[in-house]
């Protein structure tokens, strides 16, 4: 009888050992980095440190010489100044910025979705005519604009600049959705005409609910550029009926200025905005990576 042979077992080969990362290099990399971030953050941070100190410091004080030094004697005047002369202008702004941040986007919404989904002759044509608005310099059109205004019955305000703001918000905010819808499936749209759905059925019923990523960066691009605005405020409004930023500069104007109540009134009056950004500001990064991908 033969004997079966039995094979030898195979050679067991140790996986190859990973060479271990130098500690001291990716330690001292990762302290720079660190250093430099710090750095940075320091360099960001120095206005914000000289507004704070300047605000809480009495007028004998607020010398350019002693901008750096913390306040000998530290008094909350110049934030009581500053809250008597904005805080009429600051409910204003939120009474322009909100209304006009929603129009714009609303409006850009459902141009995005005519422009993306529905196509019609010449849809790119108009779509760039919308877009031409977004590179006019304001500059260029304050004085026809205020002319405009004028012939038409408009006089200085809110409800003006709400109408204006709106209108300029047009072209990014239906950027902003055009490139959004284009990552929709299209699939959702064939679905929806396929139950009967038309246009303005289709919009309110599938592109509405999956905007709000889109929603979430038109308000919060829309509401800081309306809060910050200046240049059609300082011609459609003034100081009795027009936003925070007109009495801010009026505040900080003249020749004998009271540089704390100067400093505590652009901390107010960029509170808002610090408050969005900081809440929102996650999904603002979020909303705008959600239409760089096409379903």
């Amino acid at each position: 009888m033969s004997t079966a042979t039995v094979p030898a077992p195979a050679p067991v080969v140790a996986p190859p050992r990973r060479r271990a990362r130098p500690r001291g290099r990716f330690s001292a990399a990762r302290t720079a980095r660190y250093l430099l971030l710090l750095l940075i953050l320091a360099f960001v941070l120095i206005p914000a440190y000289v507004l704070f100190v300047t605000s809480f410091k009495p007028q004998a004080e607020t010398s350019s010489s002693q901008a750096w030094l913390l306040p000998e004697q530290w008094t909350t005047n110049g934030w009581r100044t500053a809250w008597e002369s904005l805080r009429e202008p600051l409910l204003r702004t939120f009474a322009l910025a909100i209304p006009a941040s929603a129009f714009s986007a609303m409006l850009g919404s459902m141009n995005g979705f005519v422009l993306s989904r529905w196509r019609f002759p010449y849809a790119n044509l108009v779509f760039a005519f919308l877009l031409f608005g977004m590179f006019i310099p304001y500059q260029a059109v304050m004085i026809p604009l205020r002319q405009l205004t004028m012939s038409i019955g408009l006089g200085s305000g809110i409800p003006t600049l709400i109408l204006v703001h709106t209108i300029f918000g047009i072209p990014i905010c239906t950027l902003i959705f055009r490139n959004y819808c284009e990552s929709i499936p299209m699939d959702l749209m064939e679905a929806a005409r396929v139950d009967g759905a038309g246009m303005l059925r289709t919009y309110a019923s599938v592109i509405l609910p999956l905007s709000a990523p889109g929603f979430v960066v038109t308000l919060i691009w829309q509401f800081t550029s309306v809060w910050n605005d200046f240049l059609f405020a300082i011609f459609l409004s003034n100081t009795q009926n027009g936003p925070v930023t007109i009495s801010l500069q009026a505040l900080a104007g003249g020749q004998l200025s009271n540089y704390s109540a100067s400093m505590a009134g652009a901390l107010i009056a960029s509170l808002p905005t610090l408050v969005v950004y900081v809440i929102l500001g996650r999904y603002f990064v979020g909303g705008l990576m959600a239409g760089s991908v096409k379903g």
